[in-house]
């Protein structure tokens, strides 16, 4: 994975976890919220996984902002 690629996949990781903290959800919390399994959610937030549009989209509804919003915020860390 190019270096930038890597960079911007931590930032994403990173934006989402401080997100979900700023809401005062759990892993657990957010995954139920978003229909998704709440290890994948703790795989994108180590940085293990990068979500997919669906799975982002997701997330960020269960977050109540945009995906594009989580992505914006990613790429200014890069």
């Amino acid at each position: 994975m190019p270096h930038k690629t890597m960079a911007y996949h931590k930032h994403l990781a990173k934006v989402i976890q401080e997100r979900r903290l700023k809401a005062g959800l759990s892993q657990e919390a957010l995954a139920a919220k978003a229909s998704v399994h709440r290890t994948y959610v703790g795989m994108i937030e180590r940085g293990e996984r990068s979500p997919t549009c669906d799975i982002g989209y997701k997330l960020a509804r269960a977050l109540g902002v945009r995906f594009s919003s989580l992505i914006e915020e990613a790429e200014k860390r890069c």
